[in-house]
C-alpha cells in the first residue's frame, strides 16, 4: 500500500510537470488547479456556505413579516396564505423561525467542517508534495539555495494557505451570496429605492480590487523577507557552537536584528495599507445607509411602501453593506495566501534535471566493475574540477584515489551517487551507462561513508539501520560489532536505544564515525565508496576504524578517497589526482620509486622531508 502511495505520488507530480510550460499567471488559478482530486469537497463546501448564507440572511425578511402581521393582521402575508387567526399566524411565524435558525445552524457546522478537513488535506498534500519534489531535486539546487528559505516555504508558506482556506474562502463565498440574494431582494421588493443600497457597491469592489493589486506586491515582499530571516536563524541554530567558540553573540544577534527589522519594516508596509481599507469602506457604506434610511422612511410615510417592506429594508441593508467591512481582513489573508501559493508552485514547477534512468538494477546481480571514460565535470559557472579523466575499478578489488585539496576527489563520488551530471564522458557500472539505471538502485548498490557524518536525531539503533529500516536488532548488533562500535554503545546509558541527538552531537567524532561505518555493514553494498572516513579521529580510532574497514571491504568493490597516505597503502591501485586530471597510478611501492607527486606527499606525511 505505501509502495502504490509513494508511486501514485511520483505520477501525480510528473504529471504536473508535464503541464509545467502551460503557464498560468493567477495564482489561484495554479492553486484550483492542483487541488483538482478535491474539486467534489469544494463545491460541497461551497454549497453549504451559500445555503448557511441563504438561512443567515431570512430573520430579517421574518422581521419584516412580524411587523406586517401586527400591522395589517388579517391582510397580512401570512393571512394571504390561508391563516387568518392572528395567533396561528405567528404560531407559523415561530415555526418558520425556529427551522430557519436549525438550518442555518447545521449547514454552519458542515461548511466549517469541510472548509479546515479541506484545509488540512490541502496542507497535507502541498506539504508531502513539495517535499518529495524537493528529494528528486539535483544536490546543485540545495546549494545555491539557503535551509532556512526552503524551510519558509514547507512551513510558513503552507501553513499561510491552510488558515486562508479555514476562514478567508468561506468568507468570500458568503459575502457573494450576501451582495447577489440582498440586491435582488432590493430590486423585487423595492425598485424605487434599490439603486440607492446599491450605490456604494461598484465604489466598494473597485476600491477592493484596487487594494488587491496594491497590496499583492507588498505581502509577496513580506514572504521573501520571512524566507532570510528563517534563512538567518536556521544558519545561526545549525552553527550554534561556532558562534559560542568565537564569542560571536552579539555580531549574530545584530545580524538577525537586521533581517527582523527588515521583515517588520515589510509588514509596516503592507499593514499601513491594509489597515485604511475598512475606514474608507465604512464611509461609502455610510452613504448608502442613510439614503435608504431617509428615502425609504420618506417612502414609507407617503404610503407607497408598507411597514414591513421598509423593516426588511433597513434591516438588509445593515447585512448588506456592514459585511463588507470584512472584505479589508478577507483580502489581507487572500494576498498573504495568494504570495505562499505562489513560492509553493514555483518549487513544485522546478524542473527535475536528472534523468532517473529506465534499467532495473538488482544488487545481488552487481559485480561493482567501474570505468570512467574521459569524464569532465564543473560546478556551475566554475572551472572543470574534472577534466577527461579516464580510469577503470576492477570488481571486488580496493582502489585509492588520492591529491592535494581541490584535486577533484570528493566530486567523483558525486558522479559515482550521480548527485551530480557529467557535462562530458561516460560512467558506467558492469558495462552499463550510470544514467540509464535507475537512480533509486544504483545507490541502493552503493554504500557511502563520509567524513562528514551526518545521524539523525533518535536511536543509535535507528540511525545504524537507516537505509535498511527493517533489519532486526541482532543484525545490528552484528554490523555494530564488525565496525568496533559495539563496546562503547553498550557503554550509552540506554545503549543501542540512546538518544544521538541532532546530527549525532551527543556523540564524538570517531564515535560517529563507526555507526556510520556499521550503516554500511548493515547495508552491505556490493560497491564501498570511502570519502575521508578516517580523517577527523585520533590515531587509536583510527586503527580501531581500520580493522573494520579490512573485515568490511573483502570481496567488495572499495573505492578510498583518502587524504592520509598511511590509510591506503594497501590498496590494490592507487591513483593520483591533480588539478582534476589522473596525473600517476600504480600501487604503493610503485608510486615511490616514480618520484612523482605521490613520493613527494609520502615523504611530507611520514615526516622524511
Amino acid at each position: 500500500m505505501a509502495k502504490a502511495f509513494s508511486s501514485n505520488r511520483r505520477l501525480s507530480r510528473r504529471s504536473r510537470r508535464k503541464h509545467k510550460h502551460q503557464h498560468v499567471s493567477h495564482p489561484l488559478q495554479r492553486l484550483l488547479n492542483y487541488g483538482h482530486k478535491c474539486q467534489q469537497q469544494i463545491w460541497l463546501a461551497t454549497s453549504c456556505s451559500v445555503l448557511n448564507k441563504l438561512f443567515d440572511l431570512a430573520p430579517p425578511a421574518l422581521i419584516g413579516i412580524a411587523v406586517d402581521v401586527v400591522v395589517k393582521q388579517k391582510d397580512s402575508l401570512i393571512a394571504h396564505w390561508g391563516v387568518k387567526s392572528i395567533y396561528e399566524q405567528f404560531l407559523v411565524l415561530s415555526f418558520l423561525t425556529i427551522v430557519v435558525w436549525i438550518l442555518e445552524s447545521v449547514f454552519e457546522y458542515a461548511y466549517a467542517r469541510l472548509w479546515r478537513n479541506l484545509a488540512q488535506t490541502m496542507q497535507h498534500d502541498l506539504r508531502l508534495d513539495a517535499y518529495g519534489h524537493l528529494q528528486e531535486l539535483e544536490l546543485a539546487y540545495f546549494e545555491e539555495r539557503s535551509t532556512g528559505g526552503l524551510m519558509s516555504i514547507l512551513s510558513d508558506d503552507i501553513n499561510q494557505l491552510e488558515r486562508f482556506l479555514d476562514v478567508g474562502a468561506n468568507d468570500l463565498i458568503q459575502v457573494s451570496t450576501t451582495v447577489v440574494i440582498i440586491g435582488g431582494a432590493f430590486f423585487i421588493l423595492a425598485p424605487s429605492v434599490a439603486w440607492m443600497a446599491m450605490l456604494p457597491m461598484p465604489f466598494i469592489l473597485w476600491g477592493s480590487v484596487a487594494f488587491q493589486h496594491l497590496l499583492a506586491p507588498r505581502y509577496a515582499d513580506v514572504r521573501e523577507k520571512v524566507g532570510f530571516l528563517n534563512s538567518r536563524l536556521a544558519n545561526n541554530l545549525t552553527g550554534i557552537m561556532t558562534i559560542k567558540s568565537f564569542a560571536a553573540e552579539d555580531y549574530e544577534l545584530a545580524r538577525l536584528t537586521v533581517e527582523s527589522e527588515a521583515y517588520r519594516q515589510s509588514n509596516h508596509r503592507a499593514i499601513a495599507l491594509s489597515a485604511a481599507f475598512v475606514p474608507l469602506i465604512r464611509m461609502i457604506i455610510l452613504a448608502g445607509f442613510t439614503a435608504l434610511l431617509l428615502y425609504g422612511g420618506m417612502e414609507a410615510v407617503a404610503g407607497k411602501m408598507s411597514v414591513g417592506t421598509y423593516s426588511v429594508l433597513v434591516f438588509l441593508i445593515q447585512r448588506l453593506l456592514w459585511p463588507l467591512t470584512r472584505l479589508g481582513e478577507t483580502f489581507d489573508q487572500y494576498q498573504r495566501a495568494m504570495a505562499s501559493t505562489n513560492r509553493v508552485m514555483n518549487l513544485l514547477d522546478t524542473a527535475i534535471t536528472t534523468h532517473p534512468g529506465d534499467i532495473a538494477l538488482s544488487i545481488d546481480s552487481v559485480r561493482g566493475e567501474l570505468e570512467l571514460r574521459h569524464v569532465t565535470f564543473a560546478y556551475h559557472q566554475r572551472l572543470p574540477v574534472v577534466q577527461d579523466l579516464s580510469l577503470s575499478i576492477p570488481a571486488g578489488k580496493t582502489i585509492a584515489i588520492v591529491g592535494s585539496t581541490g584535486s577533484g576527489k570528493s566530486t567523483l563520488v558525486k558522479l559515482l551517487l550521480r548527485l551530480y551530471e557529467a557535462q562530458a564522458g561516460t560512467i558506467t557500472l558492469d558495462g552499463i551507462e550510470l544514467r540509464r539505471l535507475k537512480l533509486r538502485d544504483l545507490r541502493s548498490c552503493i554504500g557511502l561513508v563520509s567524513q562528514d557524518v551526518f545521524l539523525f536525531h533518535g536511536t543509535v539503533a535507528e540511525n545504524i539501520a537507516y537505509g535498511t529500516f527493517k533489519a532486526p536488532l541482532e543484525e545490528i548488533v552484528a554490523a555494530a560489532s564488525v565496525a568496533e562500535a559495539h563496546n562503547f554503545i553498550m557503554q550509552l546509558p540506554q545503549g543501542y536505544e540512546t538518544i544521538v541527538g541532532e546530527r549525532g552531537q551527543k556523540l564524538s567524532g570517531g564515535q560517529r564515525q563507526r555507526i556510520a561505518i556499521a550503516r554500511a555493514v548493515l547495508k552491505d553494498p556490493p560497491i564501498l565508496i570511502l570519502d575521508e572516513a578516517t580523517s577527523a579521529v585520533d590515531n587509536e580510532t583510527e586503527a580501531a576504524i581500520q580493522r573494520s574497514l579490512e573485515r568490511i571491504t573483502l570481496n567488495r568493490t572499495t573505492i578510498a578517497i583518502a587524504h592520509r597516505l598511511s590509510t591506503v597503502r594497501n590498496a590494490d591501485c592507487i591513483y593520483v589526482m591533480e588539478h582534476g586530471r589522473l596525473v600517476e597510478w600504480g600501487r604503493h611501492e610503485q608510486l615511490l620509486e616514480q618520484q612523482g607527486i605521490y613520493a613527494s606527499l609520502w615523504r611530507v606525511q611520514s615526516g622524511l622531508k
